[in-house]
């Protein structure tokens, strides 16, 4: 995307050069600039530690945005339990690299094709674009969902069936505006609150209880 941007900008420049009349010159120039500012914006990534005091029993953020909702659900694809949903959601400004919440091994992942309404209408998570994935760390199962949203329009996932992951690695990202769903045991005690802004692979969002 980021070489796309690039030679679509390097495109403009060559049409502003060409053109004779200065303000559409300086247009031509200003919209190149803000073009490739924007994209390398939005890919950035940066560098993210581990949070202090974590444990094998911590479930840390997948990504970064808002808490838009914590509830509690019956999860009756993988979990086959009372479960509690901590849905994060992503605007174009937030970065949007996904990291591995919990270390463990990938024994479900499922693409499911979808609509694309806005991300943070609850019932984009059933109707939207979405991987789902789930991490068995021998003690207990989560399941995540990358969900698109009304612009975003392609999910990147590098993970298989049998990775083994460690908690906080970088496995992918949803592009422009988006939806995280994180859904942990029913008996986890959660560290963050509705409308708390959270980092992925920094910010706790719970610790499950065994």
């Amino acid at each position: 995307m980021v070489t796309k941007a690039l030679i679509l900008s390097i495109f403009i420049d060559i049409i502003a050069i060409l053109v004779p009349i200065l303000i559409f010159k300086l247009v031509l120039l200003i919209v190149s600039v803000l073009l490739f500012g924007f994209v390398i914006f939005f890919f950035r990534d940066p560098v993210r530690s581990l949070p202090e005091g974590i444990t094998d029993k911590s479930v840390i953020a997948p990504a970064d945005g808002k808490v838009m909702m914590i509830e509690e659900l019956e999860e009756n694809l993988y979990l086959n339990s009372k479960a509690k949903l901590i849905g994060i959601f992503l605007s174009p400004l937030n970065v949007h690299i996904n990291r591995i919440p919990l270390s463990g091994k990938v024994d479900y992942l499922d693409y499911v094709k979808g609509d694309y309404i806005v991300a943070f209408d609850h019932k984009s998570s059933e109707r939207n674009e979405r991987t789902l994935i789930g991490i068995n760390n021998d003690n207990f199962r989560i399941l995540f969902k990358q969900i698109a949203g009304f612009v975003a329009r392609r999910i990147v996932c590098t993970l298989k069936k049998g990775d083994i992951v460690r908690i906080g690695e970088k496995f992918g990202m949803i592009k422009f505006g988006s939806r995280m769903d994180v859904i942990i045991p029913f008996n986890s005690l959660i560290k963050v609150s509705v409308k708390q802004r959270v980092v992925a692979g920094e910010t706790i969002l719970a610790e499950v209880v065994l």
